[in-house]
């Protein structure tokens, strides 16, 4: 099968190359899923460059990417969870990286997979579960719930337009940072968009006179923020700056949860939660993508179609 590959840990996104290589074996408990979209996370290029060598073994040629949608082609022994031709989604992170999801094929554990939602494509939700399962475990350990006045840092990207969303499926206010030119946009998912940057305080606190009840930082470096808008009592985390909690907060780590990719395919069914494609790319357009993704300003999600 084509997968795309790099041979080390590297920074030049040039090492980045598409090959002819083993399909994967499906083993017991396990999957062999048809790839029809994965999407592209920060995380993909920060592994390739080595960011997680403390956190996980790596084995070279790698395969990056961990997220897929697609068709279920193969069920290994004692796997009654799905069956053949089944569209399914996955966060589909491994203890060990190595087979990756920006290929033709990969096998997933069948604990990670959940059933695709119909009322997504293929893009949508090859783009939904890592950030969708990051917005979601967020918005869970800061027990976000009806009444609530958050705030979301970067509010239009990946993550936070999904926080954005459940969190105003769960009936809370949602404040949301973000440039002018996406106001419009967090408009339409149910928030009320501020400007970052210079004077964020003061135009967070104009709308919330006495602090929000809980803060979701999808983009580190805004701990200063958060403290200074936090209603007393409140609660914050961080899945971008681990010294939150030297400061009372959580940092978040999503875990490849079927259940719980389960639980945001039914708000898309139910018409709480979609899904933004800011650009798709093919296999050889790995790359290019990694290099939009670490500029840092997509709104929505980059998905690989193989």
């Amino acid at each position: 099968m084509r997968a795309v590959v790099y041979p080390s840990y590297s920074q030049d996104l040039a090492t980045l190359e598409v090959r002819d290589v083993d399909a994967p074996k499906t083993g017991p408990g396990a999957v062999l899923v048809e790839v029809r979209a994965a999407g592209v996370n920060p995380v993909d290029w920060k592994v390739m460059a080595g960011g997680l060598d403390g956190l996980m073994d790596t084995v070279f040629p790698a395969i990056p990417g961990w997220d897929v949608a697609g068709t279920v082609v193969a069920v290994g022994p004692d796997t009654p969870d799905f069956a053949v031709g089944d569209e399914v989604m996955a966060y589909a992170r491994k203890d060990t990286v190595h087979g990756g999801t920006f290929a033709e094929q990969v096998a997933v554990p069948a604990w990670s997979v959940a059933r695709k939602p119909a009322s997504l494509t293929w893009e949508q939700a090859g783009g939904l579960p890592l950030a969708g399962g990051t917005a979601l475990r967020t918005l869970d350990v800061l027990e976000v719930s009806e009444g609530d006045t958050v705030l979301v840092h970067a509010a239009a990207g990946g993550v936070g337009s999904l926080a954005v969303q459940v969190a105003v499926a769960r009936g809370a206010r949602v404040i949301g940072t973000a440039s002018e030119a996406n106001h419009d946009f967090l408009r339409g998912l149910g928030a009320e968009p501020v400007a970052y940057g210079d004077g964020v305080v003061e135009r967070v606190r104009a709308l919330a006179p006495e602090g929000v009840d809980a803060v979701a930082d999808f983009v580190g470096g805004q701990l200063e923020t958060t403290l200074a808008v936090l209603a007393e009592g409140g609660r914050h985390a961080s899945v971008a700056d681990g010294s939150v909690e030297e400061h009372g907060g959580h940092a978040v780590w999503v875990r490849p949860l079927g259940t719980e990719t389960a639980r945001l395919a039914e708000l898309a069914d139910a018409g709480r939660l979609t899904v933004e494609v800011a650009r798709t790319f093919g296999l050889g357009g790995v790359g290019e993508a990694f290099a939009l993704s670490q500029q840092g300003h997509t709104r929505g999600k980059i998905v690989i179609v193989p």
